[in-house]
């Protein structure tokens, strides 16, 4: 059985000496102080512990089931979520006017950690729900936001994303799902849908499916693309609910993992629908909900390969096996525990150094997302815009591979379901999949988000980067210099080099540019991390020198930054390395060859 507890510790430490959020005029963070972000984050680490971590394994062996047309989630998830309701946790970074707690999204990202990495499966019901919830919010009628809202951010009624179909996942351009328009203004709404997330399930009274489908006079591609609201039972004129609307799961699919969220399809046999922002306008609708989700599974990714480090950590302390090559540390056992071993601590240090990263970026992102959202900073709309896919794609490629070395440290007891180390390599690995493709991700990266804005966001990161460099070095500080600015230069330079290969060989042969794309956001995301350690090592340094709070915590973090940037970030140079070698040695091959 895995255990989880809630790392409040490095989370204030983010917050408050990487990120300082209370110097930030950003409306709302002034009020982030450090007592009031501790009170949420305990109170949430207790939920996450004691609600929803004793769930995880439990739900992933149940599964859902569906049953003369319902949907049943596992055994304990509907008082779970009624507790999740109880203490207004999917309310808090929404809107006060429709009920929610009006916080900054940087807690609501902070809280959502812990319940990812406590049950991954469990939290997808709130999360699509908070999506939904800001579609409808950003681009509904006064009249729709009345009366979805207050129930939505309650999580009384949940929220879906509706856009794949059998026949075409990222290609929404062939869409077959049609919406033809009624008398009153509604829409009725024919087709089907597949891996709904939480499509359908048994822990909230109405479910709310945004629904992505083709109205007569668009065109074809997706400029003909409409985004609708079409409730699973209909709102009558006073809130109350209504008959069932003519939607229905025709499956609950049986997945790899995330057992315990119900991931449907679901059918639309003439569902009555109404028309959510502009007639054939609905993809710009869907990608507020869109982007949102990415942002949310890149947490997703290190959130899971927390829990899994935290489980692998324990384990590498208590077993005992073999002995350290430099003599025994433990002579009065019958062998050292692993951890003494070399390869275990490095495959342990890697983890950690990733999901410490991890985190500091994705708190990062989310503090870009409220200076534009609440301070209306266009700057860091399109910094976090730009960053979007680095955060999806590179986090969850790496936050799988370190939930999958989490699982190595057991050894043989890791492939045995006992132990439950499996279960986070098999929720982990949709993260990849899901809300776009990361292949999908490195080339929106590359072929568009480059080149947004004459490529002032790229531009601006730079020399984000070379700021903070020149005023690091400033300081006089030789480690700090020698230890985390001049390697964070290096790979910096790296990521430049690389740019400016795609300006040179994309325009005559974009397949040069796109045959590199993944190592690009690899590589993007490698120079991320380390800008972050870099600002947690110059944050725990001046900790240290002040002599304030827990000298072994700021220890720990200067050693975990080392490892990161003396044994992860040169990867940058490999990636670069692959990118200069162009669409020869990928496109060469014939078809037949492969």
């Amino acid at each position: 059985m895995t255990s989880y507890r809630a790392p409040t510790q490095d989370m204030q430490f983010v917050l408050h000496e990487v990120l300082n959020v209370t110097e930030s005029d950003t409306p709302g963070y002034a009020d982030l102080d450090r007592d009031f972000t501790a009170a949420i984050l305990d109170e949430a680490g207790k939920i996450a512990r004691d609600v929803l971590a004793p769930l995880n394994a439990s739900g992933d062996v149940e599964g859902c089931r569906l049953e003369n047309g319902v949907v049943y989630t596992p055994k304990g998830f509907r008082e779970a979520f009624a507790a999740l309701k109880a203490g207004g946790w999917p309310a808090i970074d929404c809107d006060p006017e429709y009920g929610g707690q009006g916080l900054p999204y940087i807690m609501s990202c902070a809280t959502g950690e812990m319940f990812v990495s406590a049950n991954m499966a469990f939290n997808m019901y709130q999360g699509l729900t908070h999506g939904a919830y800001s579609a409808i919010h950003a681009h509904g009628t006064a009249e729709q936001k009345a009366t979805y809202l207050p129930k939505m951010v309650s999580c009384d009624w949940t929220g879906t994303m509706n856009l794949t179909e059998p026949h075409c996942g990222t290609d929404l351009g062939m869409m077959r799902t049609k919406a033809e328009p009624q008398a009153d203004g509604s829409y009725r709404l024919t087709g089907q849908k597949i891996f709904i997330s939480a499509g359908d399930h048994d822990l909230a009274e109405n479910v709310i499916h945004l629904v992505l489908a083709k109205a007569p006079g668009g065109g074809e591609g997706t400029k003909g693309i409409s985004l609708f609201i079409v409730p699973k039972f209909l709102v009558n004129a006073d809130g109350s609910l209504g008959p069932r609307n003519a939607v229905s799961v025709g499956k609950v699919e049986e997945k790899m993992g995330i057992h315990g969220n119900a991931t449907c399809v679901m059918n639309y046999d003439g569902a009555t629908g109404w028309l959510l922002g502009d007639l054939h306008k609905g993809m710009r609708a869907m990608f507020t909900m869109m982007n949102e989700a990415r942002l949310s599974v890149g947490l997703q990714g290190y959130a899971v390969a927390e829990a899994a480090y935290q489980n692998a950590l324990a384990y590498a302390k208590d077993r005992l096996q073999g002995r350290a090559v430099t003599g025994a540390e433990n002579p009065d056992g019958p062998a050292d525990p692993l951890i003494v071993h070399p390869d275990v601590r490095r495959n342990l240090m890697s983890q950690r150094a990733f999901v410490e990263g991890a985190r500091m970026l994705t708190f990062w992102g989310a503090s870009l997302v409220d200076q534009a959202k609440l301070g209306g900073d266009n700057a860091a709309d399109g910094l976090i815009s730009l960053l979007t896919p680095v955060i999806k794609g590179f986090l969850t490629d790496k936050g799988f591979e370190a939930s999958v070395n989490a699982q190595q440290v057991f050894g043989g007891h890791g492939y045995i379901e006992e132990q439950g180390m499996s279960q986070f390599a098999r929720d982990a690995r949709i993260t990849m999949i899901y809300e776009g493709a990361n292949g999908v991700q490195a080339l929106d990266l590359v072929g568009r988000k480059l080149a947004a804005e004459g490529g002032k966001p790229i531009l601006a990161f730079f020399e984000m980067v070379k700021g903070f460099i020149r005023d690091s070095e400033g300081a006089g500080d030789a480690d700090l210099k020698a230890q985390f600015l001049e390697p964070l230069k290096a790979a910096s330079k790296d990521l430049q080099a690389a740019g400016m290969y795609f300006m040179a060989e994309g325009a005559k042969n974009p397949n040069a540019a796109l045959a590199g794309s993944y190592d690009f956001m690899h590589l993007f995301g490698h120079v991320c991390l380390g800008l972050m350690w870099a600002r947690a090592a110059r944050a725990a340094q001046a900790a240290l020198a002040a002599g304030t709070g827990d000298a072994e915590f700021y220890r720990a973090k200067l050693a975990t930054g080392r490892y990161y940037m003396a044994r992860e970030l040169p990867a940058t140079a490999l990636h670069l390395q692959r990118i200069r070698t162009g669409a020869e040695p990928v496109m060469s091959s014939e078809v037949a060859w492969l």
